[in-house]
């Protein structure tokens, strides 16, 4: 059984909720598909927002698409401090409490009063993998990362189990840079 797995880095974007991409783009818009990513059905669009904090702002970040059930911004701890935003360290989708921000598009600017994280480091899994594996979801594991320079340890990082998953472990920019990840970079599993 191997326990390595492939580490990819999760730059700053956001997830819009079809009213919120109304708002945005103007009525009736639907996002231009880009690329697909590396989970099924999940992919980077043409679309692009600006990002407005107290401090400071991003001009131009990605939209991911599908659309969401509720508009969503993650950034790395970083760019929180660079845009003065104090945001909780969270997993997908878990907004409650979060912080808020501003987004500006082309047609329009909304507020939004929570919804901005810093994503919780986590690997997709489907139910085999899990089992090959010998995880389960929700399970905290550690996830060690060899680099010539910087070799790291991940702890906490969260399991996430379900079959519309492709096998990857997810960190941000701020963690591929502590590690010098580079392309590709793999990891293993430490229990």
């Amino acid at each position: 059984m191997s326990n390595k797995i492939l580490v990819e880095t999760s730059a700053r974007h956001v997830h819009v909720s079809k009213e919120d991409l109304a708002v945005l783009f103007g009525e009736g818009y639907q996002l231009t598909k880009k690329k697909d990513l590396s989970q099924p059905g999940q992919f980077a669009c043409e679309e692009r927002v600006a990002v407005i904090g107290p401090k400071s702002s991003f001009p131009a970040v990605s939209i991911l698409g599908p659309e969401r059930k509720q508009t969503q911004v993650e950034i790395s701890a970083s760019d929180a401090r660079s845009i003065g935003v104090t945001c909780p360290v969270r997993e997908s989708g878990d907004l409650e409490g979060s912080a808020g921000c501003k987004i500006v598009g082309p047609k329009g600017e909304i507020e939004i009063s929570e919804g901005v994280i810093i994503a919780k480091r986590h690997i997709h899994m489907t139910v085999a993998d899990a089992k090959e594996y010998g995880v389960e979801d929700k399970q905290i594991v550690s996830v060690k990362i060899d680099s010539p320079e910087r070799s790291l340890i991940f702890g906490d990082v969260v399991v996430r189990v379900s079959d519309s998953y492709a096998l990857a472990m997810h960190i941000d920019t701020d963690e591929a840079n502590a590690v010098l990840a580079g392309r590709d970079p793999m990891g293993e599993i430490i229990k």
